[in-house]
């Protein structure tokens, strides 16, 4: 049985452009913050409204921009991924692949599991933003509009816009654990492991369609079965559809997949 690798291609494929779309609109988040942090360190009140103003554009901007990339992840690549992999199954049956009202109502359900999944961290960028916005808009209430004051002035500007720096990270995103990763990379991490979940549970769909209860598990070689260092490795063992999608993959950037066995009972 040959273990399906071509989808890797397209969840790659998938992976790139919402990694694209998802980084250029934290960049331009972020370099927007970079502005008003320049202007907040040299104490200049017409140059921090104006980068203030330039702010808010960007922050409307950044939840358009990532709402759509999630919205074409979850509605296009998902679906894509489903339909491969059980029509590869399918194909090792000896049958065809038909969009049935479960198989609908599976890719529903995974769709918006993404969709709010990912969004999340969105938000949470979104909420940062906020309160960076408050802390300068307050910042620049409590300024006088004179002019340079000398260096002590500036140094105390200077080390306050680095405070806002550090208390507001928009650069990179956050998990609840509060490990930080740049946004690439959390995004293509984050699209690799929904696209191989979405192939597999196409895959393990019409596993139960055909009444098979037996699935191959094709993965990298010491990769475990829950986790990477679970000592349980997965590859060329058989396990029970349910276990199967309990257990789609074990950890970000997974190889996983799911080969049927209507051979064993």
């Amino acid at each position: 049985m040959n273990h399906p690798s071509d989808h890797h291609q397209h969840s790659r494929a998938a992976a790139a452009d919402t990694a694209d779309a998802l980084t250029d609109a934290w960049e331009r988040l972020s370099t927007a913050q970079t502005a008003d942090l320049a202007a907040v360190a040299t104490r200049r009140r017409a140059e921090l409204a104006k980068a203030l103003a330039q702010f808010t554009t960007a922050l409307r901007a950044f939840q358009r921009t990532v709402d759509t990339a999630v919205r074409v992840l979850a509605d296009r690549h998902l679906a894509a991924m489903y339909e491969a992999g059980a029509t590869t199954a399918a194909t090792t049956l000896g049958t065809t692949f038909t969009w049935t009202s479960s198989h609908q109502h599976a890719l529903r359900s995974l769709s918006a599991d993404t969709y709010t999944d990912l969004l999340r961290h969105s938000q949470q960028t979104v909420r940062r933003a906020g309160q960076f916005h408050r802390a300068v808009r307050a910042a620049a209430r409590r300024q006088t509009p004179t002019a340079l004051t000398g260096r002590t002035a500036l140094q105390a500007a200077k080390t306050f816009a680095d405070q806002l720096a550090a208390a507001h990270p928009l650069d990179r995103i956050i998990y609840r654990s509060g490990a930080r990763m740049p946004v690439r990379a959390g995004a293509e991490a984050a699209t690799l492991a929904r696209t191989a979940v979405a192939y597999n549970a196409g895959t393990l769909a019409v596993a139960r369609e055909h009444g098979i209860r037996i699935v191959e598990v094709f993965d990298g070689y010491d990769c475990g079965w829950t986790s990477h260092p679970d000592p349980d490795k997965a590859t060329r063992t058989l396990r029970t559809v349910e276990d199967a999608a309990q257990w789609p993959i074990s950890h970000p950037r997974c190889t996983r997949t799911f080969g049927l066995r209507p051979d064993v009972d």
